[in-house]
């Protein structure tokens, strides 16, 4: 951020490295920050599972970077936004045969339109996270977005729905930086989570079986029915659409063919 940016800044402080990374730099470059952790869905199954963002130890450890950084911290419930703004269009999405990506669904709606609106209602002129993308002001004097320095770690894909209005209100302190750095930088600043690992995982699915969340979103996918190849010959059964994807060949229980054959 330049000198040039306001002072109050609201982080959203997931509880992992890059984010409190990104609020421990900002606090040492002087600005006034605050920040604010979601609690996105009952993390009562999760709780347990690392590697899974937003769960009830992640909410454990952003209270702690935020005590030893010297910022005021507030957890907000969002779940019932995040289920019907993530998780219904999550199981809808499946169901209709299509690959659903939760995290930018979740960008375009509770972190950059309802967590955008509180950071205004807490009076901040900007709002930043651990995202790595870098935001570059353009000749037009509005922000835009551009891959970040590291490659590997580039986000950009996750966030190409931010509309204007919203870039111009986001920072993200982490975009020029490489993912060890920003690990050197967790140790440099003592944070508790230097060395936690990266999330890895759906946030609302820990335990990584898709099926299983539609499953309990939409009970009536499970729908049990006959398995047939293109010519119409019945092959076998199977116990709901749901657990099979296009191209799929593993797991369909239909030995004894003569040739491999694929869901289509």
């Amino acid at each position: 951020m330049s000198d040039s940016d306001p002072t109050r800044v609201v982080v959203g402080l997931s509880g992992g490295v890059d984010s409190s990374a990104a609020a421990s730099l900002l606090v040492e470059q002087g600005y006034d920050v605050v920040g604010i952790t979601l609690q996105l869905y009952d993390h009562g199954v999760a709780i347990q599972k690392k590697g899974a963002c937003c769960a009830g130890q992640d909410i454990h450890d952003a209270r702690n970077v935020a005590d030893q950084i010297g910022i005021p911290h507030y957890v907000l419930d969002y779940e019932s936004r995040f289920k019907e703004q993530v998780m219904e269009d999550f199981a809808d999405t499946y169901l209709s045969g299509s690959t659903p990506i939760p995290c930018i669904r979740c960008n375009q709606t509770v972190k950059f339109k309802d967590l955008l609106a509180t950071a205004h209602d807490l009076g901040a002129d900007a709002m930043a996270t651990g995202h790595y993308i870098r935001r570059e002001q353009g000749h037009n004097g509005h922000g835009e977005l551009h891959r970040a320095h590291d490659d590997s770690r580039d986000q950009s894909y996750f966030l190409f729905a931010t509309t204007q209005e919203q870039l111009d209100f986001l920072r993200f302190p982490l975009g020029g930086l490489p993912k060890t750095a920003v690990r050197e930088l967790a140790e440099h600043f003592g944070l508790p989570v230097a060395q936690k690992p990266d999330s890895q995982d759906i946030c609302f699915v820990p335990n990584g079986s898709y099926a299983r969340v539609v499953e309990k979103l939409r009970p009536e996918s499970i729908q049990p029915g006959q398995i047939v190849d293109l010519d119409g010959n019945v092959l076998g059964e199977h116990d709901g659409i749901i657990n099979f994807t296009i191209g799929q060949r593993r797991g369909l229980d239909i030995g004894g063919q003569p040739e491999a054959l694929y869901v289509v």
